[in-house]
């Protein structure tokens, strides 16, 4: 009688139960499908924005699906807006970008993370700050910095101040995973004779990998698709980067607002499939570096 009794008290608390986990769930799933629709709508609506001619695009309706698909909008954008020559320079700018941004905060982590000196958080606090440096507040002293060194135009004037403004958020993701690293493995490597160079290249940089690729992942996202300081220091046509290409379809007294759509779809295309393909590297490498640090 007494067990009977138990699992007759017992059902209410289980029906509950399922009822909250229900409830839960439905609020986790409508949160995480608005998530998508915000994310994933955008991309939609400019991919059918390309494929639509001036007429429709001009006619206000926004959310209506061409009525003929006009693919001559994406040769309109390779052939004038130069995509190929502005994609060259992308990856050039972002992959120097990238190299110099990993090896300068890699040895910046190492040096703040692993060292025993007095002046490691003094420094690890100086690339805090520069986190909050607001990039327009720049532009002006770079402005007059890169006059004078005869650097205008070139694509140094903007490969510096891309390095300057991403290796923070690199030291700050690398130093807090490598802080997680154990000593251990140190002592056993210099026990061994290993000096400080041979055990950053063989130990730590090995070991490194997640939040390294979450840098060179952030920072080809935040470099692909700058504007402002292109914009100031660039004027060569020949050296523009591809957010530049936009500008050929505008004229005086016209605007091919079916390629702008195409190239900006063209643009973003290389983004969308680095992150999709690392997206999982990206979430190791942040958590390695919040959680273990």
């Amino acid at each position: 009688m007494n067990h009977a009794s138990q699992i007759a008290a017992a059902r209410p608390a289980a029906v509950r139960r399922r009822k909250s986990l229900s409830i839960t769930k439905i609020i986790v799933v409508g949160f995480l499908s608005l998530l998508v629709v915000t994310q994933v709508y955008p991309l939609l609506w400019l991919f059918i924005y390309s494929l639509k001619s001036n007429e429709e695009i001009l006619s206000g309706k926004f959310f209506a699906l061409p009525q003929t698909l006009q693919w001559k909008n994406f040769t309109d954008a390779i052939d004038a807006g130069h995509y190929f020559q502005y994609l060259k320079n992308s990856l050039f700018v972002t992959s120097v970008t990238m190299v110099c941004v990993l090896l300068l905060a890699s040895l910046a982590s190492f040096a703040i993370a692993r060292f025993r000196w007095k002046y490691g958080q003094v420094v690890m606090v100086i690339f805090l700050i520069g986190m909050m440096v607001p990039l327009q507040a720049t532009l002006l002293p770079l402005m007059l910095i890169f006059k004078n060194l005869h650097a205008l135009n070139t694509h140094i004037s903007i490969i510096l101040p891309y390095i300057a403004f991403q290796t923070p958020i690199a030291v700050f993701i690398m130093s807090g995973f490598m802080r997680s690293i154990p000593a251990e493995i140190e002592e056993s490597a210099i026990m061994d004779g290993a000096g400080v160079l041979r055990i950053f290249r063989s130990i730590i940089i090995p070991i490194s990998i997640p939040p390294m690729m979450t840098v060179c992942i952030l920072t080809f996202i935040n470099i692909w698709n700058e504007y402002i300081l292109a914009a100031t220091f660039i004027s060569s046509e020949r050296l523009k980067t591809l957010p530049f290409g936009v500008n050929s379809f505008v004229s005086q007294y016209s605007v091919n607002y079916g390629a702008i759509g195409a190239f900006l779809v063209l643009g973003a295309l290389p983004v969308i499939i680095i992150y999709f393909l690392l997206a999982d590297k990206i979430t190791k490498g942040m958590v390695a570096g919040a959680v273990k640090g």
